[in-house]
């Protein structure tokens, strides 16, 4: 028994493109291809931020601020400064080194957190004291880096040792947290 041609030329007919099958498929490739483009994200890069973002403020003046220092009615001086991002806050604060002025020896350092005023014009305001000058610490190195301030601090291991000659060496940082900036520090001898 031979078998029918019959089937094998329905299946052929079925399989042959027509043009309304063409035009279908042509529409829905069109309908595709709008879509992506409508969804594509916008251009990346710097002009991408709106026009109004706020720029940071300017880091705060350490001249003019009114440190918590004791001259006996003498002047202090800034002797170091440096400004970050501490907070987080998108705006820079300043770190302030200021000791008495003296006419010789080597007087102790504070150092202090300072913030921009409150109003236009007002003065930089201290915000944190990070080293108060009773604990007779100089400050040889200041920094900001990736929101910490650090510090190297020389010290004194008893009243017999000389002003002139600390003999104790720290390598400090301190960082914003929970409210309050927590010191993290490693004490060496100075020279040992």
């Amino acid at each position: 028994m031979q078998p029918s041609a019959a089937p094998e030329l329905a299946e052929l007919a079925h399989t042959r493109a027509r043009p309304a099958h063409w035009l279908a498929t042509a529409t829905a490739t069109a309908a595709v291809v709008a879509l992506a483009g409508l969804l594509q994200p916008g251009p990346a890069g710097a002009s991408a931020a709106p026009a109004t973002a706020p720029r940071p403020a300017p880091a705060p003046e350490a001249a003019g601020a009114d440190y918590p220092v004791d001259c006996a009615g003498g002047p202090s001086t800034v002797a170091k400064r440096v400004s970050g991002d501490l907070d987080g806050d998108g705006n820079p604060e300043t770190v302030a080194v200021v000791h008495c002025e003296a006419g010789s020896g080597t007087p102790p350092s504070g150092v202090y957190v300072l913030t921009r005023g409150k109003g236009t014009g007002a003065p930089a305001r201290v915000v944190a004291t990070l080293v108060e000058p009773g604990e007779h610490k100089n400050v040889t190195e200041l920094a900001v880096r990736d929101g910490a301030v650090l510090a190297t601090l020389l010290g004194y291991s008893s009243l017999d040792v000389p002003r002139c000659c600390p003999d104790e060496k720290e390598q400090v940082s301190w960082r914003w947290r929970d409210g309050s900036f927590v010191r993290a520090g490693q004490a060496d001898a100075y020279g040992a």
